[in-house]
């Protein structure tokens, strides 16, 4: 009698640490493992969370929240002017308002990103699979989209860097805090508010995001790379140009 062969068992799959470094060094293994059904993604939340609380702690200690906030109103001329308009001790309660505020959009900014990330995915999936014939599952694209997020990591850590460089605190702008497009470079109250929004929108971290994205999409579905190029891309210059839009919307009214 012939021994029974042994039957070839499945590939291991990789570790949420392995997952995470690859995401930045051979993206196609995480998202090929996503779709084996390896799809935790608590990781990468922890990882953004923490990142977001070291900006919170660099603002905070070298430029102050307060000094946000007056520099986010200086950038509109409309908040500012009302602001303006205020008795001091009225103006004094609507600054301590706004830096409460946001203290509290900084120390919940990890869970708004979970209700972000899972509308992105349901977009996504509904793109790829009712557009493009994909068979995503919602959890799959729920942790590609987390996962093509750590790029932002690097953005934040820049950020915090170019704070504790000696960053002039009357020129922070939290809404565009690193070097990595061409708005950073730009001065948003002299600039034209069209050229500014987009020049603010082509940034290296988020095009890197989107690539991230596009392959991992793909991937899950099934489809061609193409495929999640199209999807991904299509909905981000949709948003651009909606920003854009809106952006030349607030010149005319003098906003």
């Amino acid at each position: 009698m012939s021994e029974p062969q042994a039957q070839p068992t499945a590939a291991a799959g990789l570790t949420q640490w392995q997952r995470v470094a690859d995401t930045f060094t051979a993206p196609s293994k995480t998202f090929e493992d996503i779709k084996r059904g390896n799809r935790t993604w608590w990781l990468p939340f922890i990882v953004g969370a923490l990142a977001s609380f070291i900006l919170f702690g660099a603002v905070t200690q070298k430029i102050g929240m307060r000094q946000t906030v007056e520099n986010q109103i200086r950038m509109n001329s409309k908040a500012e002017e009302g602001m303006s308009q205020l008795p001091p001790d009225q103006r004094e309660k609507a600054y301590a308002r706004a830096t409460g505020f946001s203290e509290v959009m900084f120390l919940v900014g990890p869970v708004l990103g979970m209700l972000g990330t899972l509308v992105i995915a349901a977009v996504l999936m509904g793109t790829i699979n009712f557009g493009f014939g994909g068979r995503a599952k919602f959890g799959d694209v729920f942790a590609v989209v987390y996962y093509a997020w750590l790029p932002q990591v690097v953005k934040v850590l820049l950020g915090v860097v170019v704070i504790y460089a000696g960053m002039a605190p009357e020129s922070f702008n939290i809404q565009n805090f690193a070097p990595t497009n061409l708005g950073a470079f730009l001065d948003p109250m002299d600039t034209n508010k069209m050229l500014y929004a987009l020049a603010t929108s082509l940034d290296a971290v988020t095009v890197w995001m989107l690539v991230l994205m596009s392959i991992g999409v793909a991937t899950v579905a099934g489809v061609k790379r193409s495929a999640g190029y199209i999807a991904v891309i299509g909905w981000w210059a949709i948003i651009v140009l909606f920003g854009v839009g809106a952006a030349a919307v607030r010149a005319a009214l003098g906003a």
